[in-house]
């Protein structure tokens, strides 16, 4: 049976404020049991003690339980939660909604349509994080989200968001006192470990890169491996891997499309307007009226470039001991995307450990067909 996605950006004026959806609930625009995924933005600092994603994990799941007639920790194991801390600079707090339901027509399309799959990994031992079980785990696991998505090619997969876990100081030391040391004893840098390794088993599941290629040793340090298409989010929330496929298929009735490309750096914006005009036949500069009319959200990558430098000019986003490069690069990301899109509500996320090149970090855009 093909399937028929919607797609819902809605507003919010704090981590727990659902009015927004309980009005697109209570109008029958939007289904309870429908809902497939839920991208947050939510305005806390995007760091290991960032604890709006939590609420709004568990605010969409006190909403949801219900209409769903179960309790509130199974909404987890059916909805696809990945809320994403730190809305910097000029990005406003929202959430993007994923429903999907079964089409009346089960004959392939002759074009493919927006199509979305989910998935979840196994629990992982705080020792696991950063580096290859947590890789190979979650490279079965997207590959669980394709057919769930109905992709049966990898070249139709344009974004492939996770949620991971990172190390607590209660994680790390139940870890020693087991002797099983954790990659790192830094529970800020275990955000980036964790989004690596997640990231590495994308491009494994996708066929990027070769799993044979990726060691322990290679996770966060040979920036050559990377997904195009990988957008991981590390949180204080959960203990394994949430993933969500994004993609084309000729078994999706959708009204909405999918294209990506990779941000080379911070401001490259020009792959954003590169693909806007070849994917979607909208030109940013002359079409602004039809762009906002069809755009949904940008979905987007971005990171403080680990050699300091931005073509060529030095940057302090890494020298900061106030504020965290990932806010930084969320900030200045998210101004440049908003400067094409006309639009601050956007899913900006920090931390690009071999999401893109390094750097730089894939994004997709959703459009309306």
């Amino acid at each position: 049976m093909n399937q028929i996605v919607d797609v819902f950006k809605i507003p919010c004026g704090g981590p727990a404020d659902l009015r927004a959806a309980k009005a697109l609930l209570q109008s029958g625009a939007l289904r309870a049991q429908d809902i497939v995924a839920v991208m947050g933005k939510t305005e806390g600092n995007g760091c290991v003690n960032d604890f709006t994603r939590e609420l709004a994990s568990r605010a969409w799941c006190d909403l949801l339980a219900p209409l769903l007639g179960t309790t509130p920790e199974a909404v987890h194991a059916r909805v696809a939660l990945v809320m994403s801390g730190g809305t910097e600079g000029v990005l406003s707090p929202h959430f993007t909604v994923f429903a999907r339901r079964a089409s009346t027509t089960d004959a392939p399309r002759t074009d493919k349509r927006l199509a979305i799959g989910i998935a979840f990994t196994r629990e992982f031992k705080p020792e696991e994080l950063g580096r290859r079980a947590q890789v190979n785990a979650t490279a079965e696991a997207v590959t669980q989200a394709m057919r769930d998505a109905g992709i049966d090619d990898a070249g139709d997969v344009h974004f492939v968001q996770i949620k991971c876990p990172l190390l607590t100081a209660q994680k790390i030391d139940e870890a020693l006192q087991r002797g099983a040391p954790p990659v790192t004893h830094d529970t800020y840098e275990s955000m980036g470990a964790s989004r690596g390794a997640s990231a590495l088993g994308v491009a494994v599941a996708l066929g990027e890169i070769d799993t044979a290629q990726v060691q322990d040793e290679d996770i966060r340090s040979d920036w050559s491996l990377y997904s195009s298409v990988a957008s991981t989010s590390a949180g204080i929330e959960l203990d394994h891997n949430v993933i969500i496929v994004m993609g084309m298929s000729a078994q999706a009735d959708s009204d909405y499309l999918i294209a990506h490309g990779v941000m080379r750096d911070a401001i490259d914006v020009a792959g954003v307007r590169r693909c806007l005009r070849e994917d979607f036949g909208i030109d940013p500069d002359t079409q602004s009226e039809a762009l906002r009319q069809r755009v949904v959200n940008v979905l987007a990558k971005a990171e403080a470039a680990p050699d300091g430098k931005v073509r060529g000019a030095r940057h302090t986003m890494l020298n900061d001991s106030d504020i965290n490069s990932t806010r930084h690069a969320r900030a200045a990301v998210g101004a440049a995307l908003a400067s094409v899109l006309g639009d601050t509500a956007l899913y900006v996320s920090g931390g690009a450990e071999h999401q893109g090149p390094a750097g730089g970090g894939p994004f997709a855009l959703i459009l309306r067909a």
